[in-house]
């Protein structure tokens, strides 16, 4: 099963396809993660709001026990 490269997949493989040293890969790497759990924190930031949960919401979840019996 082929599956095609989207735009950013090939933007990334012309990105690489100069060497690069060991560091640069590294920092890269390191990039594109913060980038990416940023990402994560708005789109949970806008679901939470969304949702009108407060600091008080979550602390009070904190506390309680989600766990379900079988």
């Amino acid at each position: 099963m082929e599956a095609a490269l989207n735009d950013t997949q090939l933007e990334i493989l012309k990105l690489f396809s100069a060497n690069q040293s060991e560091e640069d890969l590294k920092e890269i790497k390191s990039l594109l993660v913060a980038y990416l759990s940023d990402k994560v924190v708005r789109e949970a930031d806008k679901a939470a709001d969304a949702k009108h949960y407060t600091q008080q919401t979550f602390e009070k979840w904190k506390m309680e026990h989600f766990r379900k019996s079988a």
